[in-house]
């Protein structure tokens, strides 16, 4: 599977769960369609795009459960919340529920729109290490009072590589009268993900992460009741159209001048690659190898686990507590030295290396980075 990738083969690459990283196939697609635009870039923009993303929408919602009408592509996460965000009728007191495990982009999102509205974002602590699904309820639900309006959760968090229980928390939130906005953008790909099944009122999530598109691509679903009061991010000739389509909503929102939308018409060659490649399989396979290699890297760091060792809370990466007083030092070692490219995150004043695994690893990939740890253990003081 390696040979498949564009990846610098002089490189262990560790990291997919930053950017991901796409197939020769895939962005060949990719390609061809940028060539396509070049070829004719009127014909293209104003005909051929439309009904291209159609198409690619399509194949979309099939894959991530849900109506292709209430799904439209997006360059990435931060974009699809700060549209979310900008239609919210957020009043003085009101309060967005929360975790201490959200991706730093978003908790600036929401730091820049509550301090215009005078909102409360409620960043409610998660212990860890996690012991429990039933824990790690009682502790977000603790958070929850009178003053709660709308809950924002990750399905996976980026630093702790956790699996939250999104069905849980989106059907008591239901239950409570509350929006519910789910960042998923480790989600497609990685797990089974059947929106409809979840129902939250609104879903970002990634293609270019665990899905392999090109960069850049991603999606937002918006539950129906919410569609007519989502205003759009960047206003443009979709907004009153001249020649509307089948939806307002996603006139609104698909059409916004020019812009190279090839990232979001390789979604069919995706789809087709990950069920040719039969990639259920093959991510059952990495999934087998994160978690067989978890303890033994905590044992390395004589650190604990985050949480049980189990499919219920890990998927394809896992994060090692480090303890070191130099996080950035310890990342450019690891890639200058001993070519891994691999993060050390960081969260809530703990440090955390992460490793991910995808097709094109193995445990050999695992085996180069445990031994460049212990070889910095013992030479360095950057690991304590």
């Amino acid at each position: 599977m390696k040979s498949q990738f564009l990846l610098d083969p002089t490189i262990t690459f560790l990291n997919h769960g930053s950017f991901g990283a796409c197939p020769k196939p895939i962005f060949e697609e990719y390609q061809r369609f940028q060539l396509e635009l070049e070829t004719e870039p009127v014909l293209f923009i104003q005909k051929k795009a439309t009904g291209y993303l159609k198409v690619a929408r399509e194949k979309l919602s099939t894959y991530i459960g849900c109506d292709s009408l209430d799904v439209f592509f997006t360059p990435n996460p931060t974009f699809a919340i700060n549209t979310i965000m900008r239609s919210l009728d957020l009043q003085e007191g009101d309060e967005i529920l929360s975790t201490n495990h959200e991706y730093g982009a978003m908790d600036r999102i929401w730091s820049f729109y509550c301090k215009k509205s005078g909102a409360k974002y409620i960043r409610q602590k998660i212990s860890l290490p996690v012991k429990s699904k039933e824990q790690l309820l009682e502790e977000f639900w603790k958070g929850y009072n009178s003053k709660t309006k709308i809950i924002f959760l990750n399905h996976i968090s980026s630093c702790t590589a956790l699996v939250f229980p999104v069905k849980e928390i989106c059907d008591r939130a239901r239950e409570l009268g509350l929006i519910t906005i789910v960042d998923g953008a480790h989600v497609p790909g990685q797990l089974d993900l059947n929106i409809t099944e979840l129902n939250p009122d609104f879903y970002t999530g990634t293609l270019h992460k665990w899905m392999l598109a090109p960069k850049g691509s991603s999606f937002l679903y918006v539950k129906k009741q919410f569609q007519n009061t989502l205003d759009p991010l960047i206003v443009g000739w979709g907004y009153e159209s001249v020649s509307p389509g089948e939806s307002q909503f996603l006139d609104y929102q698909d059409y916004q001048g020019t812009r190279d939308v090839s990232a979001f018409l390789a979604t069919p060659k995706v789809i087709e690659f990950l069920e040719r490649n039969n990639w259920s399989t093959i991510a059952k396979q990495s999934k087998a190898i994160v978690l067989a290699n978890y303890q033994r890297f905590c044992d390395l760091f004589q650190t604990q686990p985050l949480c049980p060792i189990s499919e219920e809370f890990l998927v394809q990466m896992a994060s090692v507590p480090v303890k070191t007083s130099d996080p950035v030092g310890l990342k450019e070692l690891l890639f200058n030295k001993y070519k891994i490219e691999i993060p050390v995150m960081s969260l809530n004043g703990n440090f955390y290396l992460r490793y991910s695994i995808n097709g094109y690893n193995s445990q050999e990939d695992l085996d180069v980075l445990y031994a460049a740890l212990q070889d910095i253990l013992s030479t360095t003081d950057l690991i304590q």
